[in-house]
Order: C-alpha cells, then sequence, then structure tokens
C-alpha cells in the first residue's frame, strides 16, 4: 500500500525564527499555500526556552524575553494565513521537492514547489569535544538547561560550570541566576573571551569568574558531577568542586536530514552548499536561517529569512533553472568558512548583497578573492574567530569569473 501524496505550494522544514519570518513573508509577498512543518509539540524555535531579554528590536521596534518573541513570530505567521503542522517530523528528504513525513496519523509524503530547510542549529556535545574524565549525570548543554529551567521548571543542579564562552555561554548565566543556580566559574581555552570584549565584565558582575587558557579539561564524578580538573598556563593542575557542567556553544548545523539526502553538504559549514539565491544542489530545495552557517541570532536569522522569501517568490514565478555556476572556497588555513559557496552566473534579482565569512584564528591583512590566479577583489581586514565577516559579492560577479574564486588573507598576520 503506497502512502497518500498531499501538495502544497511551499513545503518548510522547522518552525523556528528563520521559518516563521520567511513564511509570514512569503505569504505577504502573495505565495498562498505556505506549510510549516515543525516536530516539537510547539512552534517558536530555540527562543521559546530563552526566558530573558532582548529580542525582537530590529524586528518589532520592542523587546520580548523569549517565550514572548517565539509567540509574536507564531502570531504574525497565523495572522497571514500559514498552515502551520506541529509534531511532525520529515523523515526523508527526495529529489524535486518531496518530504516523506511521519505524524501521529501516520506516514505520508509531501509533494511541493519548492522545500525551504530551516532547521537552525545544535550545540557540541561533550564526546564532540572530546572532554575527557568520567560520565557522571549533571553534564548538559545550554539547550537542555533551558529547556529544564523555563519549560519544565526544573533546577538540574546548584553551582555549576560553564564551559565556553561564546554568546550562549552568557544566556547560560542569565538562565542559571533565574533558577537561583549560582555558576562557580567560566572556562575557556583561549586567551580571551569569545565574545566582543565589551561583555567581559559581565560575568564578574554577575560573580562568576573566568578561568583563561584552560588544557586538557577532565570531569570528575562516578553517579553525579563532583568535579573538573585542568591544567592551567602554567601547566598545573587546577581543580574546581561543582555539581554540574554546562557545556555551551560549538554550534553545528541540524543536517541530519541533509547528511540522509540528495543535497550536497558544505563540509566546512556543516551545512548545505548554496548560490546567492540560497538555492542547493537540488534548485528545488532552499535554505535560510542557521543551517546555512553556524553560528547567528535570531535577529539575524529573521531579515536573513525575510530577504530569502524575496528570491523564493521569484522564482516561483520565474525559475533560474540550471545555469553556470562557480564555486566560491578557501584553502587559507585561517578562514573556517564562506557562504555561499557557489555562484550561479545570472543576473535574476534578490541576490545575496554579501558572502558571510568566519575564521579559524584571529587575523589581520587583506581579504583577497582569486580567480585563475589573478585577483578580483580585495579588502583589509582585522577580525576575530567567531566573528561576523561581510564582504560584497557584487564586484566578484561583475568579474565573471568562469574559474573556482578563492579567498586568502594575503599578508596575515
Amino acid at each position: 500500500m503506497h502512502n497518500p501524496v498531499l501538495n502544497c505550494n511551499i513545503a518548510i522544514v522547522g518552525g523556528g525564527t528563520a521559518g516563521l519570518a520567511l513564511a509570514t513573508q512569503l505569504r505577504r509577498q502573495g505565495v498562498d499555500d505556505v506549510v510549516i512543518l515543525e516536530r516539537e509539540t510547539e512552534a517558536g524555535g530555540v527562543p521559546r526556552h530563552c526566558g530573558h531579554f532582548p529580542f525582537g528590536l530590529r524586528e518589532f521596534k520592542r523587546i520580548y524575553k523569549g517565550p514572548d518573541y517565539a509567540r509574536e513570530n507564531l502570531r504574525r505567521a497565523i495572522k497571514a494565513g500559514v498552515d502551520v503542522r506541529t509534531s511532525t517530523t520529515v523523515i526523508a528528504l527526495h529529489p524535486g521537492a518531496r518530504l516523506s513525513l511521519s505524524t501521529a496519523q501516520g506516514s505520508h509524503d509531501l509533494q511541493a514547489q519548492r522545500v525551504v530547510l530551516c532547521t537552525g542549529v545544535r550545540e557540541s556535545s561533550r564526546a564532540q569535544r572530546f572532554i575527557g574524565g568520567q560520565r557522571p549525570t549533571g553534564v548538559i548543554s545550554t539547550g537542555a538547561l533551558q529547556s529544564m529551567v523555563y519549560l519544565h521548571h526544573r533546577r538540574p543542579f546548584k553551582r555549576p560550570v560553564i564551559l565556553g564562552t561564546e554568546l550562549v555561554s552568557f544566556s547560560a548565566i542569565m538562565t542559571c541566576r533565574h533558577m537561583g543556580m549560582k555558576p562557580v566559574a567560566m572556562i575557556e581555552q583561549n586567551s580571551r573571551i569569545t565574545v566582543r570584549q565589551i561583555m567581559r565584565p559581565f560575568p564578574a558582575i554577575k560573580g562568576v569568574p573566568i578561568k583563561f587558557n584552560v588544557q586538557d579539561l577532565r570531569i570528575i564524578g562516578d553517579k553525579t558531577v563532583q568535579a573538573i580538573q585542568y591544567t592551567d598556563i602554567n601547566g598545573d593542575a587546577q581543580t574546581i568542586e561543582t555539581d554540574g557542567v554546562i557545556v555551551t556553544g560549538g554550534f553545528r548545523p541540524e543536517a541530519a536530514l541533509l547528511h540522509a539526502s540528495h543535497i550536497e553538504v558544505d563540509p566546512d559549514t556543516g551545512g548545505p552548499v548554496v548560490d546567492q539565491y540560497n538555492r542547493t544542489s537540488d534548485s528545488s530545495y532552499f535554505c535560510t536561517g542557521n543551517l546555512l552557517r553556524p553560528v547567528e541570532t535570531s535577529s539575524w536569522c529573521w531579515h536573513e529569512a525575510v530577504e530569502t522569501a524575496s528570491r523564493i517568490a521569484a522564482d516561483l514565478k520565474s525559475p533560474i533553472g540550471a545555469c553556470e555556476t562557480v564555486c566560491l572556497q578557501s584553502d587559507d588555513p585561517a578562514i573556517r568558512f564562506v557562504m555561499p559557496q557557489r555562484l550561479a552566473m545570472t543576473d535574476a534579482p534578490f541576490a545575496m548583497k554579501t558572502m558571510q565569512i568566519r575564521l579559524n584564528t584571529p587575523a589581520i591583512g587583506h581579504l583577497t578573492a582569486i580567480s585563475a590566479g589573478k585577483p578580483i577583489w580585495g579588502d583589509f581586514i582585522q577580525s576575530r574567530p567567531e566573528r561576523r565577516i561581510l564582504a560584497p559579492l557584487s564586484p566578484v560577479l561583475k568579474a565573471r569569473p568562469t574559474s573556482p574564486v578563492l579567498l586568502k588573507i594575503i599578508g596575515h598576520i
């Protein structure tokens, strides 16, 4: 017996910030039959778990806590006429915008004109970070912590250690304090915090010391966490007593569906290979939000999705179709990734205006785009890992390269 096949115009996989913003904007641009497929029981994404400010200022000109921001995005989508289907899991991506779904009512296929992947990111696990030691309970991600605190009103520990100093690590401090937990330390393997230095006083204000240059981290405990041990910059062994460990950041695109599909995945971003129109290697599939690359704020993803809506609406009316493409990539060890990874040689409207770049190491030098051995664009940069770097696409496209475009940092200090 064959599963029934249903139809829609646009199927959006993921009902987080990007998915909701995209769907709302598509409806406002006159695109009918827009469906969001969300595996959770409620749409809204990560902000549902973030019971703190600030969300929504750039989008809605007011400040929300995370759950209120998620509800506002959902409210606007439903008001615009978006069909939001929760408790719906996409189990396979097929060529030509066909999806296999699993719901409480059974399984079926959904045939769309275009599919947009908005599955977001997840934090790296302890195993993925190669953190040594024993395997007690009480080692969780920020996302799990926020779910326990804001959705289930549980306190998993009293005096945790926070691993990492990304923006989400500071969110973990606020989540802990909300439920009466007092972090005893933040742990950073580098010599300075990952986020911008303007955030440096925040942990001290909250009474949380930061331990820098931490190496050889180990978790100690039989059934529950008792301590962490590490080696400091002087090579001395240090111990911090704690009853929990929050493993923060190290975001990776939630790309399990991609890896099991026909769509090309970029090993550098961990997300799909896309062109400047957000099209994947199967042009009936688009992508937006943090699945494109790790990691951006909800506000950035919201605006990115709104821009992507124009590209999808235009492609529905007048498909770009097959055209010559060139690769946009880097073999510079200082450069972690570049997105988009392909450039379509077409003048179709609503293309991305910038490429997005991240670094592996701090870098000062001349960021240069080279094709066929010749520079076609360049500009000075001074930046660090996890900083957003935007570079214009127009001069690269104007050069009409016929060979792969390589990004390098010349004169890298």
